[in-house]
């Protein structure tokens, strides 16, 4: 299930309602009963919602997409990525594909040593299976957590920096 594009759907849906219903059935193989108490909502509101007797507020639309999103992560495998948020923004790709098994990127930006410790921590509370950092970082993380650590090995990046760093000294 692509999750961003199975909320939008939902939500720009006229019949909003009926694609809840048939996405709670059918995607995530549950009862509307177990839903609604699994993402705390009342019963009465999500059986008014699927039954179209009532739009869904602001506040019950964020329940309900934080759910699917959640139950979402829940069921994939994911490698973390913890590197700065410029570093991010270069990335495109959200999901790799490795021997016919697609596996999630999921980001956690980090602008400090002790913010991406932070993020190694979470990222393996949240069932990373493997994470992605950078050099100055991976002794430390390997030693805080039990999933797999690849090292950013930036060869091309750094001569590129200190081709544009020389470049800078020569124009002063």
């Amino acid at each position: 299930m692509e999750v961003e594009r199975v909320i939008a759907e939902l939500v720009l849906s006229e019949e909003f309602g009926k694609k809840l219903e048939t996405l709670i059935k059918s995607e995530l193989k549950m009862e509307v009963r177990e839903f609604a108490k699994k993402a705390g909502i009342s019963e009465s509101t999500i059986y008014k919602i699927v039954s179209g007797k009532r739009d869904p507020t602001l506040r019950t639309l964020r329940q309900i997409a934080k759910f699917i999103v959640d139950k979402a992560k829940k069921g994939e495998d994911f490698v973390a990525v913890i590197v700065s948020r410029a570093v991010l923004n270069m990335l495109v790709d959200r999901f790799v594909e490795v021997d016919g098994r697609r596996i999630s990127i999921r980001e956690y930006p980090a602008n400090g040593f002790e913010e991406a410790i932070v993020s190694a921590v979470r990222a393996e509370k949240d069932g990373a299976k493997a994470i992605v950092c950078a050099p100055i970082l991976s002794p430390t993380v390997e030693k805080i957590v039990r999933v797999p650590i690849v090292t950013i090995i930036p060869k091309e990046d750094l001569l590129a920096a200190i081709k544009l760093a020389g470049k800078k000294v020569a124009s002063q």
